[in-house]
């Protein structure tokens, strides 16, 4: 199952994975509205934009935060800047050297994440409403599955938790754990919230499961959680990294179970209308959610349209 598709999304992995952004230091946040020198006026008496090459480290540019970055140069009339496509880990190793140098990065970020509890971050301003409102992570599975696995559509029909509850796994991830391991520690720590999610679900024998997710901290987490509770109810649980795009045409094609990875209403906008018809979307697991340009709290800059042009 899915050989062809993990080919692709492992390629297209890959490649993003290989596309690592530049970042330098630096500071200008007022410059597009005054040059007689106040831009200036900051501590690092530098131009922001000039010192990072007017770049953007995103991550892989057939994400819709990745999409919405590129519009947010047009809205804003950012000239000279660009979007340099790159993966989540990639993105996230370029934020963590900067800030362990103390220079300017933005990046494409996205929250819940752990980088907001490792680091000091904020989200750029968005008066514009580019990045759009809050996001919610949904749970997408094939057609027929239901029918097919009534207790695994129930599962994760009911799966649903916080922020909290998903930056607890991925911080352990990124310090080192295993991610299966931390989702196991997890769902030891949190019962009764599993016993919710359960409850009223018989359990079955060795009947065989695929879930796919995109290679994102917040989904290797999510899937990891949701994988190991049904294994308790007796499935046997594969879980598949694939390619953004890939993984809406798995599970819509029904080469694969089902999601816990959906960003909706914008950073997976665009694959939803794409094959909306051909899949079942059980509705949020995850409220809150926010898409945005991020940077070091250190930085003296709080709008996307105070970045300076070139």
């Amino acid at each position: 199952m899915l050989t062809k598709l993990k080919k692709i999304g492992l390629v297209s992995g890959l490649s993003a994975t290989l596309l690592l952004a530049a970042c330098g230091g630096g500071n200008d946040n007022n410059a597009g509205n005054n040059n007689d020198g106040a831009a200036n006026n900051n501590d690092a008496g530098a131009n922001y934009g000039e010192e990072m090459n007017y770049q953007i480290t995103g991550i892989e540019p057939g994400a819709g935060v990745f999409k919405a970055s590129e519009q947010a140069i047009e809205d804003y009339d950012l000239e000279g800047w660009e979007v340099q496509a790159s993966s989540s880990g990639a993105m996230a190793t370029a934020l963590g050297e900067a800030i362990k140098n103390e220079e300017p990065i933005v990046v494409t970020g996205w929250s819940p994440h752990w980088k907001f509890a490792k680091y000091d971050l904020k989200y750029l301003e968005d008066p514009e409403g580019t990045f759009g409102d809050a996001e919610t992570i949904n749970t997408m599975v094939r057609e027929g599955l239901e029918d097919d696995m009534p207790e695994a559509y129930a599962l994760l029909d009911n799966f649903n938790w916080t922020s909290d509850d998903l930056e607890e796994v991925m911080l352990k991830v990124s310090e080192g754990a295993d991610p299966k391991e931390a989702a196991e520690e997890w769902i030891g720590e949190n019962e009764d919230k599993v016993e919710a999610w359960t409850e009223g679900i018989d359990e079955v024998d060795g009947d065989s499961i695929e879930l796919v997710y995109v290679e994102w901290d917040t989904e290797v987490a999510s899937t990891n959680v949701v994988g190991l509770v049904l294994e308790d109810l007796g499935f046997d649980v594969t879980v598949t990294p694939l390619d953004n795009a890939v993984m809406w045409e798995a599970v819509a094609s029904g080469e694969a179970d089902g999601m816990v990875a959906a960003w909706l209403p914008g950073t997976h906008g665009d694959l939803f209308a794409e094959y909306e018809d051909k899949l079942v979307d059980l509705g949020p697991n995850l409220e809150g959610a926010k898409i945005g340009l991020v940077v070091p709290a250190y930085m003296d800059i709080d709008s996307i349209e105070d970045l300076d042009t070139n």
